[in-house]
Parts: C-alpha cells; sequence; structure tokens
C-alpha cells in the first residue's frame, strides 16, 4: 500500500528523472566551471526547493497560529510544504545550457533568421500565426518548464512527468503568453512569457483545476521570493569565491545602504554591522581566513532575514494574494528589497560585466548559433513532403531524441500546416534546451570537426 500523497509522489517523479540529473551540469553563474564551490542549476534548484519548502513551513504555521483562514489545515500546510519542494527542484527545469546568456542567445538566433529564413517560398516569420512567432521572439525557460515536465518526457504517457495541477500551477510565474506579456507592466505576473502556443490547453487545464482563472497561483509568490534568496544571496558568495568580490567592496556597498536609511526602519536588521561584527568574531576565533569566515556567514544570516521578511510579507497580504489580486513580489516596499536590489546590482556590477564572464558568453553565443543553424535547418525540412531533406540534415535530426521526435508527432497530428512548422522549431529547442553546458560544447566541437 503506497502512504504517499499525491504531491509526495511528485517528488519521486521529478528526482528520477533524467532531466533533473541534466541540472548537475547546467550554468548557473559560472559556465564550464572546474570548481567544485560554485553552484550549478542542480545545487541552486536544490537550495530554492530548501527555502521555498521553509518559507512554507512558516507562512502555513503562521496561517494556523493566528487564524488567517479558518478554512487552513494542517494537511494543508504538509501539502503546500510538499508542492513548494517540488517547485524549486524544477523551476529552472527548462533552462538551456549557458544560463540566462543561453536564453538570450536563443532569442537572438530567431530575431535575425526568422524574417530571412524560407518556408515553401515564405519567409517563416509570415508562416507563423503573431503567438507562434512571439513565442519564439520572446523564447522563455519558465514556459520551456512547463513544457517539459507536462509533454516532453513522453515515457508512461502523453502527460509528461504526470505532475499535480498544484506544482505545475506553482511553477506558472507568468500566467500569460507571448502576445499578453507587458514588461512595463506594474503587475509582476505580466512581465514575462509563461507558457507556449502549443502548450495553451494544459495551461488553461492546470488554471482551470487549481482555481486559478488565468491569475497567479498563490504558491508562485512563494516560489519566486525563495528563487530570489536563493540566487541574490548565491551569487555574492560565488562572487567571493570566485575573487570577483572582495570582502571590503561588500562592506563598502553595505554601509552605503545603511547611511541612506539612516533614521529609518531597516526591520531590525543591519548588514553592514553584522558582516564587521562576524570579521571581528573570525579574528578572536583565529580562523585562517577571517574575510571568508565573515561573507559566508553573513550569507547564512540574510538568508535568515529575507526568509522572515517574505513570510511577513505573504501573511500580510493574504486576502490580496489567495483572491488573485495582489500585483509585487513579496518584498516590495521594505528594506529587504532595497537589500535585494544591491546585492543583485553588486553581482552585475563585479560579475556578470567582467571581461572573464563576457569572454565565456561570447565563446556560448557562438556556439549555440552554430547549433541552432544546423537543427532549425532541419526540422523546417522535417517531416514535410513537399521538401527534400538532404543528409546533413537528417543526421542532425537523427540526434533528437526519440521521446521528443515521438511528442512531437503525437501533437503535431491533424494541425494546420503553420503549426505543425511552429512545432518542428520547438522540436529543435525542445532538444537544444535539454543539452547540458559540456554536451553542447562537445556536439560543437565534434560537429566543426575540433580535435
Amino acid at each position: 500500500m503506497d502512504l504517499r500523497s499525491e504531491f509526495e509522489k511528485d517528488y519521486h517523479r521529478i528526482i528520477g528523472s533524467a532531466s533533473f540529473r541534466r541540472l548537475q551540469d547546467k550554468t548557473q553563474v559560472f559556465p564550464l566551471d572546474r570548481s567544485d564551490f560554485v553552484r550549478t542549476r542542480l545545487t541552486h534548484s536544490m537550495e530554492v526547493s530548501s527555502f521555498a519548502k521553509s518559507l512554507g513551513q512558516n507562512i502555513g504555521e503562521n496561517i494556523l497560529v493566528h487564524k488567517k483562514d479558518i478554512s487552513f489545515t494542517p494537511r494543508m500546510k504538509e501539502d503546500i510544504c510538499n508542492i513548494l519542494q517540488c517547485a524549486g527542484l524544477i523551476h529552472d527545469i527548462g533552462n538551456p545550457p549557458f544560463g540566462h546568456f543561453g536564453e538570450d542567445a536563443i532569442r537572438d538566433w530567431f530575431v535575425r533568421n526568422l524574417p530571412v529564413m524560407e518556408y515553401h517560398g515564405k519567409t517563416i516569420d509570415q508562416v507563423l500565426t503573431a503567438q507562434m512567432r512571439e513565442d519564439f521572439y520572446h523564447f522563455e525557460g519558465n514556459a520551456q518548464a512547463l513544457r517539459l515536465v507536462s509533454k516532453l518526457h513522453f515515457l508512461v504517457d502523453e502527460n509528461g512527468m504526470n505532475l499535480t495541477y498544484g506544482l505545475l500551477g506553482t511553477i506558472i510565474k507568468y500566467p500569460v503568453s507571448s502576445v499578453e506579456m507587458n514588461g512595463s507592466s506594474d503587475d509582476v505576473k505580466d512581465k514575462k512569457m509563461g507558457y507556449y502556443f502549443a502548450d495553451r490547453d494544459i495551461f488553461k487545464e492546470v488554471s482551470r483545476e487549481t482555481g486559478t482563472n488565468g491569475k497567479r497561483h498563490p504558491l508562485a509568490f512563494i516560489l519566486e521570493a525563495a528563487d530570489d534568496i536563493a540566487y541574490k544571496t548565491a551569487d555574492i558568495e560565488d562572487a567571493f569565491v570566485k575573487g570577483f568580490l572582495s570582502y571590503h567592496k561588500l562592506l563598502e556597498e553595505l554601509s552605503g545602504l545603511e547611511a541612506a536609511f539612516e533614521g529609518d526602519d531597516m526591520e531590525g536588521f543591519h548588514p553592514a554591522e553584522k558582516l564587521k561584527e562576524l570579521y571581528l568574531s573570525g579574528k578572536e576565533k583565529r580562523v585562517e581566513e577571517p574575510e571568508e569566515y565573515a561573507v559566508k556567514n553573513w550569507i547564512v544570516r540574510v538568508q535568515g532575514f529575507l526568509i522572515g521578511c517574505a513570510t511577513h510579507g505573504f501573511t500580510e497580504n493574504y486576502e490580496a494574494i489567495m483572491e488573485g489580486n495582489y500585483r509585487h513580489d513579496l518584498f516590495y516596499q521594505t528594506f529587504a528589497w532595497q537589500l535585494m536590489e544591491l546585492l543583485g546590482n553588486l553581482a552585475f556590477r563585479e560579475v556578470f560585466t567582467s571581461d572573464t564572464i563576457y569572454r565565456l558568453e561570447v565563446s556560448e553565443g557562438a556556439m549555440l548559433n552554430f547549433l541552432m543553424d544546423l537543427f532549425m535547418n532541419a526540422v523546417v525540412k522535417y517531416d514535410d513532403s513537399a521538401q527534400e531533406m538532404d543528409s546533413v540534415s537528417e543526421r542532425m535530426i537523427s540526434f533528437i531524441s526519440s521521446n521528443y521526435k515521438r511528442a512531437y508527432h503525437y501533437h503535431a497530428q491533424g494541425k494546420p500546416e503553420a503549426e505543425r512548422l511552429y512545432l518542428r522549431l520547438l522540436l529543435a529547442t525542445d532538444y537544444i534546451c535539454g543539452m547540458t553546458d559540456s554536451y553542447a560544447k562537445r556536439l560543437y566541437q565534434e560537429l566543426k570537426a575540433i580535435l
């Protein structure tokens, strides 16, 4: 007899999947890094999972103790913790190799090429509908994650990993299509695309079954907060360990933030003072590297502070969140938000715009552009009786996972010509997004005959 809840079964389906295992060789910040310390997508996802579950426990207990919702039960608290734990594990599962730069490179490729690539005498951008075209121009790892877990794990049936509606709803951070998104909106849910045209039916199904009806799932706010806490603190720690950021630079930036808030409410947390206190503690304990001791312990303290702030943000806005009317993240207009903005900006200035990262990204862009050229040219001709495939294209198609090709044929049945072409273009991005950093580099080298 299986005593697990459906949400606990989700967990075992995820960790047993090849897509989850591949996260161990995908970039978080430092691509193809040989260090065994810095984060990969896998370790980042595990951290997000941990923070999300902790937030679920804190928020659930707060709702129970303060009776914010008389319908909320201890079993519901257990269920949301399991959902959030799983959501953290898969929130980045759709991201392509080479991190967020990989997403940018794929978007840029489509913007450059769809207006010039021809299909039956027309350019592809003319053949596709507006939403199909915009899906590629705004290619998004979030939308790819929903597609991957709901369709591409074509093992038992066509329903992918067979995950619960509650979990799928939680990972849809942006419940809008590519023609509805609005980057300048004051509503956080509109900022990016959350699902592809190809996956509109599963989105509608999840929306209907969870009762969100096009609004953000309440647990998506918690997942987003956990992700923000994880990557904004981890980027600082990784940057310090890799030598991009010094203790003194971090202290200088935090001191500036404290000075700007002098006399104002910092919610009981003084980040610069805490960093100095930990440094002095390290000196007193005669640790070998007091600066390293201070930074690493400071990261833990900041994470605890931010978890508390996110808990407060959710419970204070509980009614608006549950009704689908809350338009912001859980740190909105707080000192915690200012602190996280500083950490994100500091990582951007000291790491993401460094020559080291730029050089790596140019190399990654060359690899992805080359692979996109070959695979896209092949899939345009694939499964099209009016076009003859050349020998190179036939071989490129043979590389694509049989699961992905099976899923394509299943979903392309009976579809109009434009939609079949659209699904074939997705077939190529599905395969490329599934690549690890090392595999993408190795395939590029093999196809370029670089020995």
